[in-house]
């Protein structure tokens, strides 16, 4: 059964479609977004997913009566640059698109950020679709509209919002994702409930087993909760000037993780975030915000979900403390010179801080690393 979750944004308002045999049904499901005369969608990939799933996502246009070009760029981190914005904007508009058209973006978060960008640059804006093909983008980046680029500045430094017209969950494709990116997309479900769901917390407790398996009863609805909590909060502040900052749990510290680690494949996104999680958790408890027992229920939660909470279980490294503060210091979340993180009063408490004090974050990150700044 397809359930559907509604991103109420008032006339740009979108439907999140979770549930099986979505790509083979993504023809019927787009043809109503398509402009009067149009019978063609431009298609972004990577290599892998156009190898994987790209065959069952033209069949599945041809279905409706609808062409689809495919451009495809290599998969990983390294693809959301400038030179493959240039690649992918130059394709497009050598294959005609144009801003009527409807841009399909068909793989995981990097893909989605990256044709999120493209759509929006293209001749001044046209009209994408996610198609997300991971678990993580499947409930965090392929929902509410923030579309990136990483720089030599930092992760995700050049971007704009620019909301999807439509996003197909599929969970079919989550099937071909090695262990390691379905435990990295767990952590930005676990993220939902540290944030304010206390009750899908201790859902995840119950089903951690399951979910690291990857059985699709338990996943659909971790996907269906965190698409809830994430449409909830984009409605209420679409371009993160509040509450949608919540949404940042972990990640001033995981971008940092990855920022230092040179965005290489041995430290995933969600691997960070996780890593990071921990981190502010065990933070708020040094700053006597957060119960110690939530803390280690946190830390368990992420390692029974099959993600490191320390830095030295973690990929990459060695990570130096005085690196990390350079790195969060120029996080796209700080302000006027003062740093922002979200922190913890306990399980489903997170709260934003906007005056963090660098000396007490400098020694905390020393204890972390080991090293000294």
């Amino acid at each position: 059964m397809t359930k559907t979750v509604r991103v109420e944004l008032a006339e740009r308002a979108y439907d999140i479609l979770i549930g099986e045999g979505l790509v083979e049904r993504a023809g019927e499901l787009i043809r109503p977004l398509l402009k009067p005369g149009r019978d063609r969608v431009f298609i972004v990939s990577d290599d892998n997913v156009a190898r994987l799933h790209g065959q069952r996502l033209i069949d599945g246009l041809v279905a409706a009566d609808i062409r689809g070009q495919m451009v495809s760029v290599p998969p990983g981190e390294e693809s959301k640059s400038f030179v493959y914005l240039d690649v992918v904007l130059g394709e497009l508009i050598a294959a005609g698109a144009e801003r009527d058209d409807l841009i399909v973006a068909f793989g995981g978060g990097v893909v989605g950020d990256l044709t999120g960008l493209a759509a929006g640059l293209l001749k001044r804006g046209a009209r994408f679709v996610q198609i997300p093909t991971t678990l993580l983008a499947q409930v965090d980046s392929s929902v509410g509209g923030k579309t990136a680029i990483n720089s030599r500045a930092g992760k995700n430094m050049v971007g704009l919002f620019h909301q999807p017209a439509l996003v197909l969950a599929d969970l079919d494709v989550l099937g071909t994702l090695p262990v390691r990116e379905r435990s990295a997309g767990l952590a930005e479900v676990a993220k939902y409930a540290l944030i304010d769901d206390p009750a899908f917390f201790d859902y995840l407790e119950a089903n951690a087993a399951a979910l690291s398996q990857g059985h699709k009863t338990q996943l659909a609805e971790a996907v269906r909760v965190s698409c809830s909590s994430k449409a909830r909060i984009v409605a209420i502040d679409e371009t993160e000037q509040a509450e949608r900052a919540l949404l940042n749990l972990g990640h001033t510290f995981g971008h940092a993780l990855e920022r230092a680690n040179e965005f290489r494949p041995t430290l995933l996104h969600g691997e960070g975030v996780a890593a990071g999680m921990a981190m502010a958790m065990r933070y708020s408890v040094k700053l006597g915000l957060c119960p110690g027992q939530d803390a280690v229920r946190a830390e368990r939660l992420l390692n029974a979900l099959g993600l490191a909470t320390r830095l030295k279980d973690l990929g990459g490294g060695p990570y130096r403390a005085d690196e990390l503060l350079a790195h969060m210091a120029h996080d796209k979340k700080a302000r006027n010179g003062q740093l922002t993180l979200i922190l913890s009063r306990g399980i489903g408490k997170a709260y934003i801080e906007r005056t963090v004090m660098l000396d007490t974050l400098s020694e905390f990150l020393e204890i972390e690393t080991g090293f000294a700044s």
